[in-house]
């Protein structure tokens, strides 16, 4: 398959994009919350568990996978990437080196990774990965996004594009606007119009193909701790005319991230921007806690019950992938928990 048909197969129809790259800090964190340990063995159950469940194949296009992971073979034999692959999905990797702190601007950060890349690349196509992943992150206050965060993280997201293609891999592009904050939504809008912008902007001046790209943004929602609270249909909205406004026509699919969205929430506003999508693009879904937070608790109350933990996430694949065709409804959740 070239780029294109990659990227188009990564967002195909009722299917969306696993995102289980959590660092190993990071996964620390969520095993905390259901007191489980931190080890390679248990990272590595928890993951094969998902990956060998049944919804892989019908509504999972991509993987996006930490370093550690790619490296892995599964207790079943095969490698994660392999059997990944066997389930009819994309293998992928994030190889950004994360968020930090940003030279005359220390309360916003940059994302690193750059150097050695195109190294890094060499090896992880060899790995299984087609396609990769790298994440800016601007947060909202009085005075942020700084246009020197903006600038900054754009033009590094355009080079790690253009290197990802010239290693004949996808480049995910992640500008996150975050959801911390009591900002309105329409701040929210104004501040992802700036984003989408200049990454636009930078991506074409590093001559980066768009039609093999996929784009990972941030809906567009209040801020976390603002007391307006905004029903789907106004997000649907707002999100829709930022994409036709920002996003050229050439980039064949979108994949939401869930940022700090509730499960239910990230289906109910994806399958309301389905429902009203009037674009070309294909429209779907790349969550982490969106898919797993569910299937994570099944895994703290026992780690050997692959059936529960399994259906768990069974359950919220299906859901995200009929929300990617707008016919997800509520009552569907309903019957899954009776």
């Amino acid at each position: 398959m070239d780029l294109e048909d990659i990227a188009k197969k990564m967002c195909e129809k009722g299917k969306g994009i696993l995102a289980a790259d959590e660092s190993t800090g990071t996964i620390a964190k969520r095993f905390k919350s259901i007191n489980v340990e931190n080890t390679e063995s248990l990272r590595l159950a928890f993951r094969q568990t998902l990956f060998s469940a049944n919804s892989m194949k019908n509504y999972i296009g991509g993987v996006i996978l930490f370093d550690e992971t790619i490296r892995q073979k599964t207790t079943l034999g095969p490698s994660i990437p392999e059997l990944i692959s066997k389930n009819n999905a994309i293998p992928g990797i994030k190889v950004d080196k994360g968020a930090k702190k940003l030279a005359n601007s220390r309360d916003e950060t940059i994302t690193e990774g750059l150097d050695g890349l195109r190294e890094r690349l060499e090896e992880y196509y060899k790995l299984g990965a087609r396609f990769t992943k790298w994440r800016a992150v601007y947060k909202i206050a009085n005075k942020f996004p700084s246009v020197l965060s903006i600038k900054s993280n754009a033009h590094a997201l355009a080079r790690y594009a253009a290197l990802v293609q010239e290693s004949k891999m996808v480049p995910i592009i992640e500008p996150e606007v975050l959801m911390d904050g009591d900002h309105d939504i329409d701040k929210c809008y104004q501040v992802t119009t700036d984003v989408l912008n200049e990454c636009y902007n930078e991506l074409e001046l590093n001559r980066v193909n768009l039609k093999g790209t996929v784009l990972k943004p941030n809906m567009i929602v209040n801020g976390i701790n603002c007391k307006k609270k905004s029903n789907s249909e106004e997000i649907a909205q707002k999100t829709l005319i930022c994409l036709k406004k920002n996003v050229p026509s050439e980039v064949p699919g979108i994949a939401f991230l869930s940022g700090g969205q509730s499960e239910i929430e990230a289906s109910r506003n994806l399958n309301e921007i389905n429902k009203l999508n009037d674009t070309n693009f294909l429209i779907t879904f790349s969550y982490g806690r969106g898919l797993q937070a569910s299937a994570l608790k099944e895994f703290g109350k026992d780690q050997n019950n692959l059936k529960n933990i399994q259906k768990a996430f069974d359950h919220r694949a299906k859901m995200n992938g009929l929300s990617s065709k707008g016919q997800w409804n509520e009552e569907l959740e309903k019957e899954a928990a009776a």
